[in-house]
C-alpha cells in the first residue's frame, strides 16, 4: 500500500489521530527530501499485564507500517526495573517475553502484518560500554530538577524517590540515538521526556528527533488507564463475563463526552480497529433490546458524540455496544493464548500468583477464672512473694507465720 501513496499522503497517515507532533519538519525532510522510509520506535516498559489500552498504539503502528515506515518496538526491560522497582529484576526477562507474545497477537488480531516489525530488548544494548558512557555524558548536562520533571508523568512518584527514577528519562532520550531512528512515538504523557531528549541530545553531539504523541485513553474509573491498576483497565485475557462486568461499572456520565472513557475507547480503539479490519470502513453497532427499535450504527465519532449528548445513545446502550465489540476483538488473542503452551508457561513465570501467608494462631485468652489464668495478673518472685494487680489476693508471705496469718485473715473475711 505504501508504494501507492504520495509523500503527503504518507505524512498525513503518520499524523492521523495524533494529539501532538514535535518537530514535524524532520518527518517531511526524511519523506519528501531524502525520499526514504521514516524510522520510528515505540517503547513499552515491561511491568504490569498489558491491557486493552494497548490497542491505541497498535493502531498507530499499523498506520506507520502502511505509510512505509520502518518500525522498532522496544521491550524496555531495564526501564521496567528502574521505575520504582515495578518489575523485579528476576521477572523482567519473563515479562519481556510475555509482552512480545501479547503485542504480536494484538497486531495479528487487527490485520497488521508483522514481517516489517523489529522487536528489540532494552538490555541487549543498554548494558554496553558505549551506552553506559553516553549515560554518564548525558547525566553531566541534565540537572536533578530537570530529570525529575521530565519523568513526572511516567515514573511512579514517591516521597523519597530512588535515583533510578531520574535515570529512566535519560535512558529514554538516549534510546533514540542507539536505536538509530528518526522519530519516537508514545502517549502524550511522555511529552516532558520527549522535550528533554530534544534539548539534551544535541548537547552531547547527537541530532534531535521528531516526536509523535497519541492522546491518553481514560481508564474505566476516569483518569489514566494503567497496567499496574487493575480497577482502571481490562486485561487482554479477561473472560467475556469479566469484560462485561467491568464495562458495566465503568465511569460514563450521561450526555457528557469529555473525560468519558467509553467515548474515548470507541474513538481511539473500536472505530480505528474496525476500519483496519474492513478496508478503511469504520463500523460500530449498539444493539437495542427487542421491541425498542433498530440498532444504532455509527461510522465516525462525531455521530456517536452527537447522539450521546442528545441522550439518544444512553450510557447503557454505549456500554453494551462496547462490551460486544471488545469481546469479539479479544477472541482471536485469547485463542492464540489457549493454543500456545509456551505463552501460557511464560505467563505463569512473568506473573506468578501471589503467595498467601499462613495466618498465625493467636493464643486464646482463657481468662482469670481458668486454672492458671491468674498467672497473667500476678508473677511469682524468687523470694516467694508475688507481684501484679492481684498480688494481695494470692500473696501468702515469705514464711509459714505470714502464710498462716494471711489464711486466718482470708477465712475471717469469708465467714463474715
Amino acid at each position: 500500500m505504501a508504494e501507492s501513496l504520495s509523500a503527503q499522503e504518507k505524512i498525513a497517515l503518520i499524523k492521523k489521530n495524533l494529539q501532538e507532533v514535535l518537530k514535524p519538519e524532520l518527518i517531511e525532510d526524511v519523506i519528501v527530501k531524502q525520499k526514504r522510509p521514516l524510522k520510528v520506535y515505540w517503547g513499552t516498559a515491561t511491568t504490569g499485564r498489558p491491557h486493552c489500552g494497548y490497542f491505541v498504539p497498535m493502531v498507530k503502528l499499523a498506520h506507520f507500517l502502511r505509510a512505509g515506515c520502518t518500525v522498532k518496538i522496544l521491550l524496555a526491560d531495564i526501564h521496567g526495573f528502574l521505575d520504582n522497582l515495578k518489575a523485579p529484576i528476576e521477572l523482567v526477562n519473563f515479562r519481556a517475553d510475555y509482552y512480545r507474545n501479547v503485542i504480536t497477537a494484538l497486531l495479528k488480531s487487527i490485520n497488521v502484518p508483522i514481517e516489517r516489525l523489529e522487536f528489540v530488548l532494552g538490555s541487549s544494548y543498554q548494558l554496553s560500554s558505549k551506552y553506559t558512557m553516553d549515560l554518564f555524558r548525558v547525566s553531566s548536562v541534565v540537572t536533578e530538577h530537570d530529570a525529575k520533571k521530565a519523568g513526572a508523568e511516567v515514573v511512579k512518584q514517591v516521597e523519597n524517590a530512588f535515583l533510578s527514577g531520574l535515570i529512566y528519562p535519560l535512558m529514554q532520550a538516549l534510546d533514540e540515538e542507539h536505536l538509530g531512528v528518526d522519530a519516537q512515538f508514545g502517549g502524550v504523557d511522555q511529552r516532558k521526556i520527549f522535550a528533554l531528549a530534544t534539548e539534551v541530545l544535541p548537547k552531547i553531539g547527537y541530532k534531535d528527533r521528531a516526536h509523535l504523541m497519541n492522546p491518553m485513553v481514560p481508564g474505566l474509573a476516569g483518569g489514566k488507564m494503567s497496567a499496574s491498576d487493575p480497577d482502571s483497565k481490562i486485561d487482554l485475557l479477561d473472560t467475556p463475563d469479566v469484560v462485561k462486568k467491568k464495562i458495566k461499572k465503568a465511569y460514563a456520565v450521561p450526555k457528557e463526552t469529555d473525560g468519558n472513557g467509553m467515548i474515548s475507547f470507541a474513538e481511539y480503539v473500536l472505530l480505528p480497529v474496525s476500519a483496519l479490519k474492513n478496508n478503511g470502513k469504520a463500523n460500530f453497532v449498539c444493539e437495542k433490546r427487542e421491541g425498542e427499535g433498530e440498532p444504532l450504527i455509527y461510522s465516525d465519532i462525531e455521530g456517536i458524540k452527537e447522539d450521546y449528548e442528545a441522550d439518544r445513545l444512553t450510557p447503557q446502550l454505549l456500554k453494551s455496544g462496547i462490551s460486544n465489540a471488545l469481546v469479539s476483538l479479544l477472541e482471536p488473542i485469547q485463542a492464540d493464548f489457549q493454543a500456545s503452551t509456551e505463552w501460557q508457561a511464560i505467563e505463569q513465570k512473568a506473573y506468578p500468583p501471589p503467595v498467601q501467608e499462613k495466618k498465625k494462631k493467636r493464643p486464646k485468652d482463657k481468662g482469670s477464672k481458668h486454672p492458671g489464668g491468674a498467672a497473667k495478673d500476678v508473677e511469682a518472685q524468687s523470694d516467694g512473694t508475688v507481684e501484679g494487680q492481684r498480688k494481695d489476693e494470692v500473696n501468702l508471705g515469705t514464711g509459714a507465720e505470714d502464710a498462716m496469718e494471711n489464711l486466718e485473715v482470708n477465712n475471717t473475711k469469708s465467714e463474715s
